[in-house]
């Protein structure tokens, strides 16, 4: 098992990695101080994951709460459901919620950790590979608006983070096509090696490679590890971990909120700032091509959805949490293993990309 630490203070977790987890008692060891958990979960993850955890979690005073399973239900409406059942369970604050799922399971589950009775503990237990190496760390928990992606929530840090690489063996393709975008992202803003190691063992990584995946979300988590103990609450270098999200929100909520997998929106919006920066001439052609084919390499979309224009682009750009008086703060790469926070994006560039 590789364990890699969250260094926030008196608030800094481990995250735990390996095969197996999921049905270790030692992964929540001393983790559960009351006895007591709500486990949060979906009705497609349920079936194939929970009893496994229940087995882990024996000794342990268990409640279930299950809810429909897709990004358009990480929304009030199911916020106040999970609540409401705490509420009915008799929860308290020495409760813990347990995260088993993806990215909506986490972030929702996290946002009522945060809210319930001001505060209770919880656990994240990622089961794909998106929220493996990226949602699950660093305390970003929220819901979406009809209007905004993510546009309500709160920093709240977990416990832990138990990673079970063995749950990415039953993941659809899609879904995991959609979490290497998140994997591709790190390569790009951070570590040039790591893209190259991507692009060099792709294959083995389509091939769900035991070896190659353990290597990935471990590289990933401790990258992401590292950035948010400096910038916990994305006052700086935290932003980095943006790239592709700001034109990716756009097409996510002008899509509706599940028809593109997060994931598939962020790859496409990677690719739309990788086009910002070669027309900027910031990268390289050869460093524009490198991007553009590791994405699609991994059945990513690299083009956005024909009716989306300069004009829609923009109206859901403006409702992003990267808004600052007023201004859109884009990420941009810069090389590969380097990229930048700028509001200085000439309109005719984004126009003559974004109408393309």
């Amino acid at each position: 098992m590789s364990t890699i630490r969250v260094e926030l203070g008196e608030r800094s977790y481990p995250i735990n990695i390996d095969s197996g987890l999921l049905t270790s008692k030692d992964s929540f060891k001393d983790q559960i101080q009351s006895g007591k958990a709500i486990v949060v979960t979906n009705e497609i993850v349920e079936p194939l994951y929970l009893n496994s955890l229940l087995s882990a979690l024996d000794g342990v005073d268990v409640k279930v709460v299950c809810l429909p399973d897709g990004e358009q239900h990480k929304n009030l409406t199911q916020f106040e459901a999970v609540t409401t059942q705490l509420l009915e369970q008799h929860a308290a604050r020495d409760t813990t919620l347990i995260a088993l799922g993806g990215g909506v399971i986490g972030d929702l589950t996290g946002f009522v950790a945060a809210c319930f009775q001001r505060g209770i503990p919880f656990i994240q237990v990622p089961t794909t590979l998106l929220s493996q190496v990226d949602s699950s760390v660093g305390g970003k928990t929220a819901v979406n608006h009809p209007l905004g992606k993510n546009m309500i929530g709160a920093f709240y840090q977990p416990k832990s983070v138990v990673i079970d690489i063995d749950t990415l063996k039953t993941l659809p393709a899609r879904e995991f096509a959609a979490g290497m975008a998140e994997v591709i992202k790190y390569g790009i803003i951070y570590d040039a090696e790591f893209f190259s190691w991507l692009e060099e063992n792709a294959q083995a990584l389509k091939d769900l490679s035991s070896e190659h995946l353990k290597y990935v979300v471990h590289r990933c988590c401790e990258i992401k590890a590292e950035i948010v103990s400096k910038d916990e609450k994305e006052h700086g270098i935290r932003a980095l971990l943006n790239l592709g999200h700001t034109f990716g929100h756009a097409i996510e909520a002008e899509q509706g909120y599940g028809n593109w997998l997060h994931g598939e929106a962020v790859g496409c919006g990677m690719v739309l700032a990788a086009e910002v920066a070669y027309n900027k001439n910031w990268i390289s052609k050869s460093d524009l091509e490198r991007m553009i084919k590791l994405i699609a390499l991994f059945d990513l979309p690299i083009n956005a959805p024909e009716h989306m224009n300069y004009d829609i682009f923009m109206q859901h750009m403006q409702h992003d949490k990267k808004v600052l008086s007023g201004a859109i703060r884009f990420i941009i790469p810069t090389a590969i293993g380097k990229a930048v926070v700028t509001k200085d994006i000439e309109p005719d560039i984004l126009q003559n990309i974004l109408n393309s």
